[in-house]
């Protein structure tokens, strides 16, 4: 690669400057930015190194007037304050970019269709070449779906990604069950979320296959204060004769709240009741007890959906099934 001095201070790089730096014509390193499949992988990676050494950024408007693609996927997340959104962001920037693309997130009430319309708006207006929903709602989706008949749009843990929460909850119905637990309570999320809907669904399957009744079942909001008000109520259903002798909870946030209002109650995890988590967020094994919970491939799901919204083949991208991660808050029962 020829090395040349910097533009003067001040002037923005263009791409002549890369194609001069990296031994190239302009029309080669328009095709490595808008990632032309047929480029030999030596010369992609030699304007690519030009443009590190020259600090090259991709001005997007100026693209769009000519390829009518800004290659940025709108992403319209809700809380980002609750682990699940917040992982499932990072998620999709990295898989945007693993494709070449970008993200531009909006934020919004995913429960409010006017929230999820006007931040649908704004990314319009940003000329986002997709739409990705993160933490959708049935309702909400639908509206989304009708107002931009024309935008590619997706949704985080909808299709395979659904079936792989109901897998999760499979997998901890079952270890329940291997630990001698016959009636199984839930602490399950939002009802209008289709990730929590497709949880809450997988353990009523997960049960019936066993021939076993569903539980006491609780709902919270995904937060750990949400687990923790419940406490008392679900400590007086414990005692009570015939009560519950486990819990899934359909995020390790709620199960952490519930597990240390427990304690307050007199209720001991796992002695008095086994407790079992969702997502396996990166305190989970600091819990007091550390926390039993269903890891779930967050980053395959995430290009999974990079990959539709772009208009790629998908199928060999679905994300990988969960895995349980067993560790002290379930036992066996006496």
């Amino acid at each position: 690669m020829a090395e040349i001095p910097p533009p003067a201070s001040g002037a923005r790089v263009g791409v002549r400057d890369v194609a001069r730096a990296a031994g190239v014509s302009a029309q080669t390193v328009s095709r490595v930015i808008n990632a032309h499949p047929n480029i030999r992988p030596e010369t992609r990676e030699r304007v690519l190194a030009a443009m590190a050494q020259l600090d090259y950024r991709v001005n997007n408007a100026a693209r769009a007037l000519g390829t009518r693609t800004t290659r940025t996927l709108g992403v319209i997340a809700s809380d980002a304050t609750l682990y699940g959104p917040a992982v499932g962001i990072a998620a999709l920037d990295a898989a945007a970019r693993e494709a070449g693309r970008w993200i531009a997130t909006a934020y919004a009430d995913a429960a409010d269709e006017a929230s999820v319309l006007d931040a649908a708006r704004r990314l319009q207006d940003q000329g986002v070449d997709g739409i990705v929903v993160l933490a959708p709602h049935a309702r909400t989706l639908r509206a989304l779906a009708a107002s931009q008949p024309d935008l590619a749009l997706e949704a985080m843990h909808t299709g395979e990604g659904a079936e792989r929460q109901r897998e999760g909850a499979e997998l901890a119905v079952a270890h329940l069950v291997e630990l001698g637990h016959r009636c199984i309570a839930r602490l399950a999320g939002p009802a209008d979320w289709l990730e929590a809907a497709a949880r809450d669904a997988g353990t009523d399957d997960a049960l019936a296959r066993r021939g076993l009744e569903p539980g006491r079942r609780w709902t919270g909001d995904w937060s750990a204060t949400t687990g923790a008000a419940l406490a008392s109520e679900i400590a007086a259903a414990v005692r009570s004769p015939g009560g519950p002798t486990a819990i899934v909870a359909a995020n390790d946030q709620m199960a952490l709240g519930l597990i240390a209002a427990l304690r307050a109650e007199g209720i001991e995890v796992p002695r008095d009741v086994s407790v079992a988590g969702f997502d396996d967020n990166p305190d989970a094994g600091y819990y007091r007890p550390a926390l039993t919970t269903v890891r779930l491939d967050v980053a395959g799901e995430a290009r999974r959906v990079v990959a539709a919204a772009v208009g790629e083949a998908s199928g060999a991208l679905d994300p990988a099934p969960p895995v349980l991660v067993v560790r002290e808050s379930t036992a066996r029962i006496d």
